[in-house]
């Protein structure tokens, strides 16, 4: 129960890794704010699990890259559930298109989900949190494309290993002020946003020889690690990015 008494919020926790690291808070002891740019039946089930863990939730519908949004999410976070010890900036989203074929619109939907999502949701978090003089702690949300370089991705991976630049940055800023910032680079994990890579007879063989553990990584195996990174025991862990994929990098 490493996160007793704790409040995390969760973006993009409607499913995949987002959903792995709320049930992971929750059976870790944390109450947990689900959000997601939808509310849908995938974001009440996972409240309602969390519920039935004896813990409390709610979900906010924001889109995580909207200022307006965001500080309308915090409001009735911190009204609705108190002030918040943890935020998990998970939002993202992949598309794959070829570099030459890359449009400025489908350049600026991925980095503004991905990158700017977590600028703006910390800046408002971290000015309620020293306003308030409290601690508290951030998981950024990255991925191994930061270090692995897959066709298609001159959008999507740009964004990924600027999570890490802005995790650096904001933990050399906010640290001293009591909120400690990590990254997690998650390698293969078996999600809706890679499903068409595990169903793959052709790809799937291909990449698993690329990891040491010869696997797919799993949502709640991130939760694991980023319910350390946000607790206590990681006190003196800050502006780290972690690979968490079976050893793909490293091999």
């Amino acid at each position: 129960m490493k996160l007793a008494k704790k409040i995390a919020l969760v973006t993009g926790a409607a499913q995949g890794i987002g959903k792995g690291i709320a049930e992971t808070f929750a059976a870790e002891g944390a109450d947990v704010i689900v959000n997601d740019i939808r509310c849908s039946e995938s974001t009440d089930k996972l409240a309602d699990s969390i519920r039935r863990q004896g813990r409390r939730s709610i979900v906010i519908q924001a889109d995580a890259s909207n200022r307006e949004q965001v500080e309308s999410m915090f409001e009735r976070a911190w009204s609705e559930m108190g002030p918040i010890d943890i935020l998990v900036n998970n939002a993202g989203v992949e598309t794959i298109v070829p570099f030459l074929e890359l449009t400025d619109e489908q350049w600026f939907a991925v980095t503004n989900t991905n990158l700017r999502s977590g600028w703006l949701c910390s800046q408002v978090f971290c000015r309620r949190v020293v306003g308030a003089r409290r601690q508290a702690a951030i998981v950024n949300i990255g991925s191994i494309q930061a270090a692995r370089v897959l066709p298609g991705r001159t959008h999507y991976a740009p964004s990924k290993l600027a999570v890490e630049a802005l995790t650096r940055n904001v933990s050399a800023e906010m640290t001293p002020l009591g909120i400690r910032v990590n990254c997690i680079h998650p390698g293969l994990i078996e999600t809706p946003m890679t499903d068409w890579v595990m169903k793959s007879p052709e790809l799937l063989p291909q990449v698993l020889a690329q990891i040491s553990a010869g696997r797919a990584g799993q949502p709640l195996e991130i939760g694991a690690v980023a319910a350390f990174l946000a607790s206590d025991e990681a006190r003196y862990v800050t502006g780290q990015s972690l690979y968490v994929d079976g050893g793909w990098v490293g091999k």
